[in-house]
């Protein structure tokens, strides 16, 4: 399964905004119209957003655009997941081909994660019974996915029994998307919602919690979809494993905890309404925050590309860089 295509002079991005009902492939060739795309969630995830960018950036050198102005749109995109600004930099840095710097990205997304799900599968139970929060699969990523590639890993393994998507309010990413996937593939898969979670844990039917990141600070606090936060505590309260899975590129050690990572808030609407079903009255007030900030002491374990890196974080990261 894929969400990014490219043949050289033109973008296709599958419309995320239109799954499970309709698979839809929209193509760009203007790099402000994909920053649109990634505003708007046709694209969304961490790494798909560097990926996606990565390629935007590509076509505006193509056109000749002014590099900077491109640089800065993009960014403007979407300010929590630091994928985005690393590819962008990585592609401002390249004194090369630009495109073939793109591709190089996107296929190298693709390699981490097939790396985290090795190193992820093995501290899958055999019969694990899995939850997830959000997406972070092959739709999130360049493909095969972060958290979901840790699961696919072990699936093939014949490590799981079964995988429990929260729906992942307001937006839906888990019953849309997550569980879309995991059928796809033929995972046995439970769509839940996001208020079972807890109950779920309680009655001992999840072995372990595998969720997606999309930054990373310098003591191991993470940001990932709002949500996570709640699924971490109910973890923690009935014992449960609970992993953050993603790429280095996600670690941001230029901010010491999770109170530095700047957290996006979406339009009213989307919690006013599901689709275009009103489900609120539509002067209430809104706060809709897109992500919420896991600390560093719920966690087990960060699962990379690298390997997995356990407690004390702010320790065991700094020496996966060379900065302890």
């Amino acid at each position: 399964m894929e969400a990014i295509r490219w043949d050289a002079a033109t973008l296709y991005l599958l419309d995320q905004t239109r799954l499970p009902a309709e698979e839809i492939w929209l193509s760009y060739t203007d790099y402000r119209a994909v920053a649109e795309a990634i505003k708007t969630m046709v694209v969304r995830g961490a790494p798909a957003i560097g990926v996606a960018a990565a390629y935007a950036y590509c076509l505006a050198a193509r056109a000749g655009e002014n590099l900077a102005e491109a640089r800065e749109t993009l960014a403007a995109s979407r300010p929590t997941a630091v994928n985005l600004f690393w590819a962008l930099e990585r592609m401002a840095s390249c004194k090369g081909d630009l495109c073939a710097e793109a591709e190089a990205i996107h296929k190298e997304d693709i390699a981490m994660c097939r790396a985290m799900g090795e190193h992820g599968a093995a501290v899958v139970p055999a019969h694990a019974r899995i939850l997830t929060h959000c997406n972070a699969g092959a739709l999130a990523t360049g493909g095969y996915g972060t958290a979901l590639g840790v699961i696919r890993a072990a699936h093939s393994a014949g490590k799981v029994d079964m995988v429990y998507a929260d729906e992942t309010r307001p937006l839906l990413q888990g019953s849309r998307l997550t569980a879309y996937e995991l059928v796809s593939d033929h995972i046995p898969t439970t769509l839940i919602a996001d208020n079972m979670a807890a109950s779920l844990m309680r009655a001992g039917r999840v072995d372990l919690v595998l969720v997606g990141c999309d930054r990373m600070a310098a003591n191991g606090d993470f940001a990932n979809k709002i949500g996570t936060y709640s699924v971490a505590v109910h973890a923690q309260h009935h014992a449960v494993a609970f992993y953050t899975v993603l790429p280095c590129s996600s670690i941001d050690l230029s901010i010491p905890d999770g109170s530095h990572i700047p957290i996006e808030e979406r339009g009213a609407d989307e919690l006013r309404s599901i689709g275009r079903i009103q489900t609120a009255p539509p002067d209430v007030a809104v706060w809709n925050p897109a992500f919420d900030v896991t600390p560093h002491n719920l966690l087990t374990g960060i699962i990379t590309e690298k390997g997995i890196i356990y407690p004390p974080f702010r320790e065991n990261l700094g020496r996966l860089f060379g900065t302890s």
